[in-house]
């Protein structure tokens, strides 16, 4: 029986998205692909804003979106671009998330330490390129950037690409708040090549201006939000602590496959040589940190089962922030504390008392910069042409420091 591969996606940031090609669809459809549906675009933010509760899957559609209307944008503009190049751009965008493990960045390098979600990205793609019989060759090069067109890449992967364009809008719809709407449409509008890079029309400086901006407020306002970070130490503690006690030989319930990532200490030489353990990956969602940790809420482990309430009951722990570096004798003071009252060790109250540092940068001047283009041909860096964000704006890092303790510790 022949399957209607042209689909239509009703998104409630972009509107209807159209899957137009047998490949895209055969991609959307792979398992591989549907495990995104499984993983929270902001991991544990939902604790702060009950509605980013959207997923992987949501955001690479809505990214493939904005590919497919900057490829007809610069197509209109006179840029020649193949219609196999298109979608080869389109099945790139779509697939540029696919290595992202549970609760997406919190749990980055964790699962498997030292491997981020990019390198798994690209072992997935492989491998999908095996069952698709080599269909997305060309999408995997535009990907890594070996494509003979520059500017292919840079739609996927730059700083003013169609990730961090649809990321910022859908983050701030489902967050429900306003530091991320930025100008999408006439963003994409400017677009424009030059000598085989992107650019942006003279007429789009103030709507990058915007976006620069936006970037760096939704770093503080959402992404790096005090009380989400809380959450996320608690997540990796418990993570912690159940991969230790369990390589100890106690018996500690959890899925078989989060089992499987805690008691091999797995390297990027293995997944290179294993094909087994993409497999096993794939099979890793957020249901396995969450179902697993409800049932470590019951565990005879003081520190695991303490944890894992904290976190399932949403009993975080009291998160200051401050522009100095946390000393070592305050977190040492409250370690000790918490060890007096509980009765634990020196070692096990450590879990409790975490300390660490939040950074933050709109723009990275070790990436190539967002270009203007101006009519005269000029094209330079919105460094130079911006008479808002200047150079010392751009590259300057804040940096902030937090410490999390117990909050009947709290004076």
């Amino acid at each position: 029986m022949k399957t209607n591969k042209a689909k239509i996606i009703n998104d409630p940031v972009h509107g209807f998205i159209t899957l137009d090609s047998e490949l895209l669809y055969d991609i959307v459809a792979h398992r591989y692909f549907q495990r995104l549906a499984r993983i929270k675009q902001l991991g544990l933010s939902c604790i702060v804003y009950p509605g980013a509760m959207h997923s992987r899957f949501l955001h690479a559609l809505g990214a493939m979106s904005l590919m497919k209307k900057a490829i007809g944008v610069l197509r209109g503009k006179g840029v020649q671009i193949t219609d196999e190049e298109a979608v080869a751009a389109e099945a790139a965008i779509l697939l540029h998330d696919i290595g992202h493990g549970p609760f997406s960045h919190e749990l980055e390098h964790f699962i498997i330490e030292g491997v981020g979600h990019e390198t798994l990205s690209e072992l997935f793609m492989e491998r999908v390129n095996q069952e698709l019989v080599g269909r997305i060759t060309m999408a995997i090069e535009i990907f890594k950037g070996t494509y003979e067109k520059k500017f292919l890449h840079q739609l996927v992967s730059s700083q003013l690409d169609m990730d961090r364009l649809d990321y910022l809008s859908r983050d701030s719809f489902f967050a429900g708040v306003s530091e991320g709407i930025v100008g999408t449409e006439r963003i994409i509008n400017m677009l424009n090549v030059h000598g085989d890079n992107l650019v942006v029309d003279e007429k789009g400086i103030y709507s990058i201006e915007k976006f620069i901006i936006s970037r760096r407020l939704m770093h503080w306002q959402v992404y790096l939000h005090k009380t989400v970070i809380a959450a996320d130490e608690v997540m990796r503690n418990i993570l912690r602590r159940a991969r230790k006690l369990i390589n100890e030989g106690k018996p500690l319930p959890c899925t078989e496959t989060l089992r499987y990532f805690f008691v091999n200490n797995l390297t990027l030489n293995d997944l290179k040589n294993d094909e087994t353990i993409i497999e096993r990956f794939s099979l890793l969602d957020d249901s396995d940190i969450v179902s697993s940790a409800k049932q470590w809420m019951s565990c005879d482990d003081f520190v695991l089962a303490t944890l894992s309430k904290q976190l399932i009951n949403r009993q975080l722990p009291c998160i200051e922030v401050r522009t100095a570096p946390i000393s070592d004798e305050l977190v040492t003071e409250y370690q000790k504390r918490f060890a007096e009252k509980y009765g634990v060790s020196a070692e096990e109250s450590e879990y409790f008392v975490m300390h660490g540092k939040l950074e933050n940068h709109a723009y990275d001047f070790q990436d190539q910069e967002i270009e203007i283009l101006f009519k005269d041909g000029r094209c330079v860096g919105i460094s130079e042409a911006s008479d808002q964000l200047d150079h010392h704006f751009l590259e300057k890092t804040v940096t902030k420091y937090y410490i999390c303790y117990p909050k009947e510790f709290r004076e």
